[in-house]
């Protein structure tokens, strides 16, 4: 024991010595990294170390000793509360650390004889420093979970890849390589749990009394694979302009908090003007699993993106989700001007102003992240919710040109229109009887931006080279 002491005290010393050392925050990168790996080796060793003796408290504490428990006799509820104040922890990090020091250390038997470990490729990989508590805890929570539904010899190699394959994963990583490896041992488990899982899902919506709208959700893998899959898409190209400095916004300096919540209220926005739910094709939702497995019916398949792995039957319903639409506009059957009669563009109209301005008239974004705006404005203007009277803007833009003062001109012969003096006319022009995707879209600037109010050309024409 002494040995075991002198050890610990030297582990101490040191650690207290480099904690304290002056020269620790003026360290050149290469050495600061080295010590922070040197650290945390010696962290997970101590977290190594304490397992064993987690376990043999937990194993003096228990239930059924009494008032003879370890725990009781120092004077604590339970070995968990015993151990969390002793080391400074949690009580959930305490019964984890009596969990895997359970599972990983050798077993006396009855008999006195002594066995190896429940889980000897985590227990190896934590005597070695390679894995700490929490990843060896992920691991040996779900061998347990599936070992009365797998044989021992899948177990034992599943445990040693995924002790292989944790090493510089962060706990998340590791999270979705476990559930895989779950899925991989028990197919048939998927299922039941997505049944679960869609069950408890649910959004809930709390008005705060600062004026803040609290969301709240929590939404099973089929449910929430379109929505990570559109807002996620939308602020990894805002986060793509912003590094390539095409961004329209002079200063953006949003969160990525900030960008989802933006992104969530662009894609609702969107929906307004559409005329049912769901809205729009899910092709972009990727999903893969093996041809055999979704003809018939078995085996499981995975989402990009998300990490939890889903059952066959989920997979063969979300591929009969996907849907095309042809470029076909205009015909008998398609309604593309609704005037004064309806305020929100169409979808086939949205399609046809894409076929134009190609995304963004203004800026060159994606079609995606754009929404149909009236140039001459409904309210202001009593302008009709026509094709000719129509422009692709996305947020930012559309801001931007009201704020500003910006007018907008289509010309479908080609030539630069004049600026007028006024954006607002006296009277609202008739409808007109075609619809030319060759138009050209003409920004013309404020008099303060530019006196001469020199037209600027947008949309297709702009930023697509084959137009």
């Amino acid at each position: 024991m002494k040995v075991l002491l002198d050890a610990v005290q030297s582990a101490l010393d040191a650690a207290r010595a480099v904690s304290s050392a002056p020269e620790a925050a003026g360290m050149p990168p290469a050495e600061l990294v080295g010590l922070a790996e040197a650290l945390g080796l010696l962290r997970r060793a101590v977290d190594a170390a304490m397992l064993p003796v987690a376990a043999e408290i937990a194993r003096q504490s228990r239930p059924e000793l009494g008032r003879e428990s370890l725990a009781k006799k120092r004077g604590f509820r339970t070995s968990g509360v015993m151990i969390s104040t002793t080391t400074g922890t949690s009580t959930g990090e305490a019964v984890r650390m009596v969990m895997v020091g359970e599972a990983t250390a050798p077993r006396v038997e009855a008999n006195g004889e002594v066995s190896p470990p429940k889980h000897p490729h985590v227990a190896q990989a934590l005597n070695a420093g390679t894995i700490g508590t929490l990843a060896a805890a992920a691991i040996v929570g779900m061998l347990d979970k599936v070992k009365d539904r797998t044989d021992p010899v899948s177990l034992d190699e599943m445990e040693s890849r995924l002790v292989e394959a944790a090493p510089g994963l962060s706990i998340d990583q590791l999270h979705t390589i476990i559930a895989r490896a779950e899925a991989a041992l028990d197919p048939d488990g998927i299922e039941p749990k997505e049944k679960e899982l869609r069950a408890d899902r649910g959004l809930t919506v709390h008005q705060e009394r600062s004026g803040m709208v609290a969301l709240s959700g929590r939404f099973d893998p089929e449910t929430a694979a379109p929505i990570l899959a559109a807002v996620e898409g939308i602020v990894s190209g805002m986060l793509r302009r912003r590094e390539d400095g095409t961004s329209v916004l002079d200063s953006d300096e949003r969160t990525i908090r900030q960008m989802r919540a933006d992104a969530l209220s662009e894609l609702c926005r969107h929906t307004l003007g559409c005329d049912g739910i769901p809205t729009a094709a899910s092709t972009t939702v990727v999903v893969r699993m093996s041809l055999n497995d979704l003809q018939s019916g078995t085996g499981v398949g995975s989402i990009d993106g998300i990490g939890q792995p889903v059952s066959a039957s989920t997979i063969r319903r979300m591929a009969a989700d996907a849907q095309l639409i042809p470029c076909v506009l205009g015909g008998d059957s398609e309604i593309l001007d609704w005037g004064r009669r309806k305020r929100e563009f169409t979808r086939a109209q949205k399609l046809a102003l894409s076929e134009r301005d190609g995304g963004c008239a203004f800026c060159g974004l994606p079609p995606s992240m754009t929404a149909a705006h009236h140039i001459r404005w409904w309210a202001r203007d009593a302008g009709p919710t026509d094709l000719d009277n129509g422009v692709l803007l996305c947020t930012s833009c559309h801001h931007r040109i009201h704020d500003d003062g910006w007018e907008i001109r289509i010309d479908s012969g080609g030539s630069v229109p004049r600026a007028q003096a006024s954006a607002r006319p006296s009277v609202t022009p008739s409808r007109t009887a075609g619809f030319r995707t060759q138009a050209k879209v003409w920004f013309i600037p404020p008099a303060w931006l530019d006196a001469e109010r020199t037209p600027r050309l947008g949309g297709r024409a702009r930023y697509d080279l084959t137009a």
